[in-house]
């Protein structure tokens, strides 16, 4: 049976000036069939340089600090942005971007990607691809020496530090209205989130609220001690997790008779495939804070509470083997997360 968990901040980092990274692909992660993901932390002024993914979209969300990226669509529009805590940016496969620090402090954030092969095999940073031009036909394209071309062929960079573009800074960017959300930045925080009382929160952001992400959605889930994200199934799509903190449980069923059950702690990483059941339960005595990723652009979920409910009573005492009465003390609506049943007592 596959593990469908993943020490992520565990393993061994990429590091360069100003950044550092941890990636997971199906290749380290073999359950991880349809997402891979990466924990990127940037220095103030560290920069992931100028680059593109050929086989991915990237579906980000920051944990801490404050960054700053751009991007080139294919019609020659850039789009500069800022994110903070709690905001979303994506950038569909192919377009080129780069990721800043701003400071003051380092700005950590999960990169989730559409395909489980995603990994840097198919990624293109600018530095790269201008080292394996030849000196003259750099030259000629930026408009610069041979001399000044053959400087730039040093390799590639991957990571680059330089100054802080903050607002006091000539490096900061123009901007000028006041905007709640851009084509790439969604402020996942700024919406109310699904509540359950005493269970615990979920805010979600799909393509309907996010019209750029077509191919991934996101969720944060926040729950209370105790409490359980209930047995449920996505029929679209593949669940990517990222255990930003707490403690959990999950179990993952892949049908005839098979199951898996995961302990998770912040920093791991979790999966369950297309259409198989699972759940999510805080084991612990702090909230738990999970990020999901989705490989595709809408959110559907199929909970067990609201299937219960939506069957006749005499349907579930004969499919359970449960009397009629024992039947109609079954949930009759959703409850998405359920609280702790101890807890108070």
């Amino acid at each position: 049976m596959k593990s469908f968990k993943y020490r992520l901040e565990q393993k061994e980092p990429r590091t360069g000036p100003g950044g550092i990274t941890r990636g997971a692909s199906v290749h380290d992660f073999p359950a991880s069939i349809g997402i891979a993901g990466v924990s990127m932390r940037l220095a103030p002024g560290g920069m992931r340089e100028l680059h593109w993914h050929a086989n991915a979209a990237e579906w980000a969300y920051v944990i801490s600090g404050s960054c700053r990226t751009t991007v080139i669509h294919p019609d020659g529009h850039a789009y500069t942005d800022t994110f903070e805590p709690g905001d979303v940016w994506y950038f569909p496969r192919g377009y080129g971007h780069s990721i800043q620090g701003l400071g003051p402090d380092e700005c950590h954030f999960i990169l989730i990607f559409d395909n489980g092969d995603f990994s840097e095999d198919h990624t293109f940073s600018i530095t790269d691809f201008l080292t394996q031009t030849p000196d003259h036909i750099v030259a000629q394209n930026l408009g610069i020496t041979p001399e000044q071309a053959a400087k730039l062929n040093q390799g590639e960079a991957y990571f680059a530090k330089g100054p802080v573009p903050d607002d006091s800074s000539p490096s900061a960017t123009y901007r000028r209205n006041s905007e709640l959300t851009t084509p790439h930045r969604y402020p996942l925080h700024a919406k109310q989130p699904r509540r359950a009382p005493g269970g615990g929160t979920q805010r979600t952001v799909t393509v309907e609220d996010f019209p750029i992400s077509t191919t991934m959605a996101g969720s944060l889930i926040e729950l209370q001690p105790g409490a359980l994200r209930e047995l449920h199934w996505h029929p679209n799509a593949d669940e990517w997790q990222y255990y930003i903190s707490g403690s959990a449980e999950m179990t993952v069923f892949l049908a005839e008779g098979q199951a898996v059950t995961e302990q998770f702690e912040a920093g791991d990483i979790g999966y369950a495939p297309m259409g198989a059941g699972h759940y999510i339960k805080n084991t612990g005595d702090d909230v738990c804070r999970v990020l999901i990723g989705f490989n595709s652009g809408h959110y559907e979920a199929i909970d067990l509470s609201e299937w219960i409910a939506g069957n006749p009573v005499d349907v579930l005492s004969t499919n359970l083997g449960m009397s009629r009465e024992e039947a109609e003390q079954l949930p009759d609506d959703t409850l998405f997360i359920a609280p702790d049943q101890n807890k108070g007592k």
